[in-house]
């Protein structure tokens, strides 16, 4: 049996609509997850798919309150440790390309040019 086209609800498709592979499959469906996550945590509606962000969110809190306050915990250590390091490796990186590079020119900066309000706050600065 070859199957040319599709009878649904009385409209007609090709068959072309049912060569669907797996990956595609897998697309849709994350992409219908995180609609429904992005909803759900708009909404402040905890799901499924919105509660890993909002256990992540919530610990990125308690994180800035342990950084801002000294108040420590294992995972905020590990997390304020890995910045520390992630912020020493990127100035090292950084600090090579510079020393290599040649000096940066400076921009021309473009003069500001008032072209006024045409009156239309009536800050009339002419008298008229």
């Amino acid at each position: 049996m070859h199957v040319t086209s599709v009878l649904q609800d009385g409209y007609i498709f090709d068959a072309k609509v049912l060569d669907l592979s797996t990956d595609a499959i897998l697309a849709k469906f994350k992409k219908s997850c995180n609609v429904q996550a992005s909803l759900s945590l708009g909404a402040e509606y905890p799901t499924i798919v919105s509660a890993p962000h909002s256990l992540l969110n919530g610990f990125k809190n308690l994180a800035a309150v342990a950084c801002a306050s000294g108040y420590s915990f294992p995972q905020a250590d590990a997390l304020l440790n890995a910045a520390k390091k992630a912020t020493t490796a990127g100035a090292a990186s950084s600090g090579a390309a510079k020393a290599g590079a040649a000096a940066p020119k400076e921009e021309e900066k473009d003069e500001e040019v008032d072209t006024g309000t045409g009156n239309l706050f009536g800050d009339d600065d002419d008298g008229y």
